[in-house]
């Protein structure tokens, strides 16, 4: 008797024209990755040869051929009716005897044992599915917790059917597959017993940046379909590769995402969506150690296929143990050029309506065309911007003729993140709010310019946009670094030529993603404000210790940087607002006083050991150790601000050696800011306590002028290149070098003047650092220089 039925470990990759994409990789992975420790359902495919023997048996084929060949190619007016009538057949068809037979004794074979009756996954998978370049996403119908072998049989005609749903007719048109040359086989999976636990998706890079050593976790209560279809906002956990191997605390970041919904079995068979209970909303889909286990799951499969890999994974909820339920290829960012990049830049500011998940980097602009379902497509104009609440393989044909994508729920992993990816389409999932704040018409500004955060602002909104092309470039012998502040934008930007990040500005994640004051958490109990102290318990909700919302938060921001650009080194400069700018942080009136003159004020050094900051500055010590230490992150480095004496300087490095951040430790670095002419009068004695220094050119220009650097009279002599100045960095490098200790400069003039640029190189300087959009001419500006001074180049 003919084979219609295989075994999942009977099965590898070669046999995608047997069993298509999805089953093939099941069997490879049963086969190749379960002695590695790898759990994965058992299962059966049923083969192409059985759905050609369907076909051929009920009548079929010339059916198919005679509606496909009716069908309007240019525009699709008649899609829907051809799918229709194609599928109307086969349902109405009965099952080959002997296919019948096959499978339910597989059936039989597979719940043979069960307490109870089996319920499977019964999914589609064309012989052309998850190849590099077409996933072919959602396009054909699975089913899950079916029952039964009449049931079950029931489904496997149900999916020969989707082969001809409307979406995959016309995925297979776009994609340039021929509707006759592709079969479909049907993967029966036993079910993990996720709903009573929890499922998701994760990849095996970023799938916005594209940047490879990271693996990004997803999870929802329930079955996985949720994360899939977009109907929760998951949790969501960034694991860097590396370190995961090392051995270390290998989490970069976690967002708990609401997971409203929590999809579970029907009594009857089949799925039902219930709501979460708040207490589960806010609790973790999964501990740290099982996602750091997922992840170096997800780093074998990669490793055996040789490519970047899109998992679903499902934890059951009664033996807890976890399970990879699906793999398939990456398709996004195959065949992509990293060296070429596209950044955007906002121009005006606008009323903020609502944000989301951004994805896809740029700024769009139209007008709001709501919809609630695919059927309503017809409405949406050229230009328009769809807004609707989740979005399912029905939605295809209306996604591609949309300037840009909002929903109101899903994720990163979602149908609309997946499918806008694909068509290089905006989008802003999980956009919560967006049906109150906007109706169809209204004119906005779509802006995914800021990492991982989308904006959606009132009014069109003008912006720029600069193409960075790195190929072919060589970098400099002065190391080209760059300034960061967002750790959103971390990874895109590694993708950059660069040698490391020469300033990170600590203040930019607390004024953003920590908001509050450090010392209204050190002093949580003394709060004064009620309001205030209410919208910081809010924000640290999930933390008993207040003061361990900073440090945690503040370790993901900088962790993230430090392995975006592993193993290059990272400098943070620890925090330097003025007491104006703490002021303005939640609790931060209660602890600031008032200066005449903040800039030459309580900042810096001076402040890490004072009394009224000592606390907080050594929760940021906290952070920048659990980062080097726990996360493994030794690239990072630490930088001192606004430090008037080399006593200030001793203290603060005593005050950092007495909480176990000792400079030398695994090769920990202490640098100073030379950002005051007491920098460079002093510099023999500074050198004598750090590792080296990071000239500020903006405050050593101003305190070398007497120039107020924010005064708009005064702008006309702020002037980084007046003979004072230049002198002033001279004559520190010169002090500096033969003492063996590294000069760089991290100031806003090298990205606005070339010839300030020059001008450091000629002097030997060891290191310049850039924005990000001056980065390209920045360093063709020093190649240039090197070039009259005959300097060795090292090709990027």
């Amino acid at each position: 008797m003919q084979e219609f039925v295989i075994p999942f470990g009977q099965l590898g990759i070669g046999d995608v024209g047997k069993v298509g994409g999805k089953n093939a990789s099941l069997g490879e992975m049963v086969v190749q990755l379960s002695s590695l420790g790898i759990r994965i359902p058992e299962g059966f495919a049923t083969t192409a040869a059985a759905f050609r023997l369907f076909l051929r048996e009920n009548g079929l084929e010339e059916v198919i051929q005679t509606e496909l060949a009716k069908l309007d190619r240019q525009h699709f007016t008649n899609l829907q009716s051809v799918s229709t009538q194609i599928k109307t057949r086969i349902l109405g068809a009965s099952l080959p005897k002997g296919l019948a037979e096959q499978v339910i004794a597989a059936y039989r074979k597979l719940a043979k044992g069960a307490d109870e009756e089996l319920g499977l996954a019964v999914r589609s998978s064309a012989t052309a599915e998850d190849l590099p370049g077409a996933s072919f996403a959602g396009q054909h119908d699975s089913f899950l917790n079916v029952k039964g072998e009449k049931g079950l049989l029931k489904k496997v005609l149900a999916c020969f059917a989707s082969l001809y749903n409307a979406r995959a007719i016309k995925y297979r048109y776009d994609k340039g597959f021929s509707g006759s040359s592709i079969a479909l086989s049907v993967g029966v999976q036993r079910m993990v017993r996720a709903d009573l636990g929890s499922s998701g998706v994760l990849f095996t890079l970023d799938p916005e940046s594209g940047f490879d050593q990271v693996v990004l976790v997803t999870g929802c209560w329930g079955l996985g379909e949720n994360i899939v279809q977009g109907t929760v906002i998951p949790d969501e956990f960034v694991v860097f590769k590396p370190t995961l191997l090392q051995g270390k605390r290998a989490i970069l970041s976690k967002k708990m995402g609401s997971k409203s919904k929590t999809l579970v079995y029907a009594e009857d068979g089949g799925v039902v969506n219930r709501d979460t209970s708040v207490k589960k909303q806010e609790q973790w889909v999964l501990q740290e150690v099982e996602v750091e286990q997922l992840a170096r799951w997800a780093l074998l499969i990669e490793k055996h296929y040789q490519m970047p890999m899109d998992i679903e994974w499902a934890k059951d909820g009664i033996t807890g143990n976890l399970y990879i339920v699906q793999a398939r290829p990456e398709t996004i960012h195959a065949g992509k050029d990293s060296l070429i990049q596209t950044e955007y830049t906002l121009l005006e500011q606008g009323k903020v309506l609502v944000t989301g998940v951004a994805i896809g980097s740029g700024i769009s602009s139209g007008k709001i065309r709501i919809l609630h379902s695919p059927a309503e497509g017809h409405l949406l104009e050229e230009g328009e911007i769809l807004l609707t609440e989740i979005t399912n393989p029905d939605w295809d044909p209306v996604l591609k003729r949309a300037a840009a994508i909002i929903t109101t729920k899903g994720g990163r992993t979602s149908h609309a993140a997946i499918v806008a990816r694909e068509l290089g389409t905006l989008a802003l999932v999980g956009a919560e709010g967006a049906f109150k704040a906007l109706q169809t018409g209204d004119l906005v500004t779509l802006s995914n310019a800021s990492g991982k955060l989308g904006i959606i602002y009132e009014g069109q909104l003008k912006w720029k946009e600069t193409l960075h092309d790195f190929r072919g470039l060589q970098l400099p012998h002065t190391q080209a670094q760059l300034i960061l502040a967002d750790p959103e934008k971390a990874f895109s930007t590694a993708l950059f030529p660069n040698q490391g990040v020469g300033l990170m500005r600590m203040e930019f994640v607390i004024a953003n993603s920590i908001r509050i004051h450090p010392m209204a958490l050190v002093h949580w109990e003394e709060l004064k404000n009620k309001k205030e102290k209410g919208e910081i318990a809010k924000i640290c909700r999930g933390y008993a210790d207040k003061k361990e919302y900073f440090v945690d938060t503040l370790a993901q921001a900088v962790g993230t940087i430090a392995a975006a650009f592993y193993p290059k080194e990272v400098m943070l400069r620890m925090s330097d607002f003025k007491s104006n700018e703490y002021a303005h942080l939640l609790g931060g009136s209660q602890f600031e006083v008032g200066e005449e003159n903040p800039m030459l004020g309580f900042r810096g050094a001076f402040r890490y050991t004072h009394e009224r900051y000592k606390a907080a500055f050594l929760l940021e010590c906290e952070a920048v150790k659990r980062v080097r230490e726990d996360m493994g992150l030794t690239n990072l480095n630490v930088m001192i601000p606004f430090c008037r004496s080399p006593e200030e300087g001793k203290k603060v490095r005593d005050l950092m050696d007495s909480v176990g951040l000792k400079q030398k430790k695994n090769g920990l670095k202490l640098y100073v800011m030379a950002e005051i002419p007491a920098n460079v009068i002093q510099a023999a004695k500074f050198a004598e306590i750090f590792d080296g220094f990071s000239i500020g050119s903006n405050d050593l220009t101003q305190l070398t002028l007497g120039v107020d650097r924010d005064s708009e009279i005064m702008g006309d002599i702020f002037d980084e290149t007046n003979p004072s100045v230049l002198w002033m960095i001279a004559e520190l490098i010169r002090v500096a070098k033969p003492k063996g200790k590294k000069v760089g400069l991290c100031g806003q003039a090298p990205s606005d003047l070339p010839e300030f640029t020059q001008y450091l190189i000629t002097q030997e300087i060891d290191s310049i650092s850039f924005q990000a959009d001056a980065l390209l001419s920045g360093i063709q500006t020093m190649l240039a220089a090197e070039k009259k001074l005959n300097k060795t180049q090292s090709k990027s």
